[in-house]
């Protein structure tokens, strides 16, 4: 195509008059069941990338899979996607309005890889259209909206795999069992760690201009149209709530989906408890820089851990722990396992003596597209029901981080103390500011709301302003449908 205009990007394909007689649904469950499979990616300024990339790989390989089109609502990212294919010869079908990507049936699957405030309806749209879906983490922006996801792709028959690759490891798959016949005695602590420099976004004095190539409602899409009050559009939304959900959602979700993994738990904990601030500098970002979750399962807490500030000359080691920075650390009776990635997982007795190491991955990708051909979602390693429920444990501690109030740091410290490694933790934390030239004399920490959850109907029972957290207003058109 030597030329695009808006217009030919939201107005989509002319439909085939053989797959017109189809409906969605039915033509999804034929068309790639054992043929090639046609893909679209929507989204691909940043995570969606890798979608890109691992479908053209396993194509190269031999997979008959084959990406057909792809969607964003920055006409120039689009433009210059669409473009780059095609000077390979690929012909690629560019939207801009995702919901003229629905409407092509010759389109199977979509990989989908928005804002997290998109997350959710894409999904459902895609699946209410006929399509089989692959969507990023966190799968949802919030807890009620997560299970609708679920339901949808039940209902409809959909092969819905989230995107949380580590599940795909046979290496920590292993690593999960062996714990699990006892090799270490029992769980003490399930922790996740996140420390990763999250440098400031800056602050800005006023509204500031959409970019030209933004087509801005569709960005906004479920959420609130406001004026942009950050200097950057494009992944800073992540630092905000009306889009993101913080590094809790940004990496949290792998680390708490592995740790939940450890722990053998299939449901959200019956009880949750944040603390932590955005320290250490003043910008337009919403979400804390520094958090600890603590989700109370009764087997063991999973705690989870989040530092954003420079890890500079002199506090490396304030920075780690147990020689993990960004993973998890599974702490038992007889030792502990350290994950540090992906695909790898270390045994260590309680003296630090490595005693059993595992490590290797299958494609999470090639994993989605044999569901796609099977039609048997059990056979996803990362099926939309465990995606649900481990974002929904990072939603469940945002929300208690949103309800709390700021106080002085040894009040916090006596609320925490009271939770299972809740001084050790806390402590930690608190080094790590001071480190960073935070002032704990000054600064409030804040001291997040207790929760208490019913974890079959996934809403709270001590708090009206959590259960309300659980949802949003959504804006009309939109709107996550009460009934999928």
């Amino acid at each position: 195509m030597k030329s695009m205009n808006r217009r030919t990007f939201i107005k989509g394909t002319v439909l085939a008059s053989a797959a017109m007689g189809l409906s969605a649904r039915s033509w999804a469950q034929v068309a790639g069941a054992n043929d090639t499979i046609r893909v679209a990616v929507i989204g691909f300024n940043s995570r969606g990338g890798d979608h890109l990339s691992n479908i053209q790989s396993l194509a190269a390989k031999g997979e008959k899979v084959k990406l057909v089109a792809l969607c964003d609502a920055d006409e120039q990212v689009l433009r210059k996607g669409v473009e780059r294919f095609q000077k390979d010869g690929d012909k690629i079908q560019g939207y801009q309005d995702l919901r003229k990507l629905f409407e092509n049936k010759d389109i199977d699957a979509v990989t989908i890889a928005t804002p997290n405030h998109w997350h959710s309806l894409a999904t459902i749209w895609a699946v209410q259209a006929g399509k089989d879906v692959y969507v990023e983490k966190p799968v949802s922006h919030n807890v009620w909206e997560g299970r609708k996801m679920v339901e949808a792709a039940r209902k409809y028959g959909k092969i819905v795999q989230t995107g949380t690759q580590s599940r795909s490891s046979f290496a920590i798959r292993q690593a999960v069992q062996w714990v699990k016949d006892g090799n270490l005695g029992k769980i003490v602590v399930a922790r996740g760690l996140c420390y990763k420099r999250r440098a400031s976004i800056g602050k800005v004095a006023g509204p500031q201009p959409i970019p030209a190539s933004v087509d801005y409602d569709l960005w906004c899409g479920p959420s609130p149209k406001k004026p942009l009050m950050r200097s950057k559009l494009h992944y800073d939304w992540h630092w905000v709530w009306d889009t993101g959900n913080g590094d809790v959602g940004n990496q949290g979700i792998h680390q708490m989906d592995i740790a939940r993994w450890f722990l053998g738990e299939t449901a959200l904990a019956p009880a949750v408890i944040s603390a932590g601030g955005r320290l250490g500098y003043v910008d337009d970002g919403e979400t804390p820089n520094s958090l600890i979750v603590f989700h109370d399962y009764k087997k063991a807490p999973l705690i989870f851990e989040v530092r954003g500030l420079p890890q500079g000359t002199g506090i490396e080691k304030m920075d780690a722990y147990h020689g993990a920075s960004v993973g998890v650390l599974i702490e038992c009776e007889g030792g502990h396992v350290l994950i540090p990635d992906y695909n790898s997982a270390t045994a260590f007795d309680k003296e630090g003596k490595q005693i059993n190491k595992w490590s290797g991955s299958d494609n999470h990708y090639a994993n989605f597209f044999k569901a796609v051909r099977s039609r048997k979602h059990e056979e996803l390693n990362a099926d939309i029901s465990e995606g649900h429920i481990s974002s929904a444990l990072c939603h469940t501690g945002n929300i208690s981080y949103r309800l709390g109030q700021g106080k002085s740091a040894e009040a916090v410290r006596e609320k925490i103390n009271a939770e299972r490694d809740g001084a050790a933790t806390y402590d930690r934390m608190l080094t790590h500011l001071q480190a960073n030239g935070v002032d704990l004399k000054t600064s409030k920490i804040v001291q997040g709301e207790y929760l208490k959850m019913d974890a079959v109907k996934e809403r709270f029972t001590n708090s009206g302003s959590a259960n309300k957290l659980l949802t949003r207003e959504y804006r009309k058109p939109f709107v996550v449908p009460e009934k999928v």
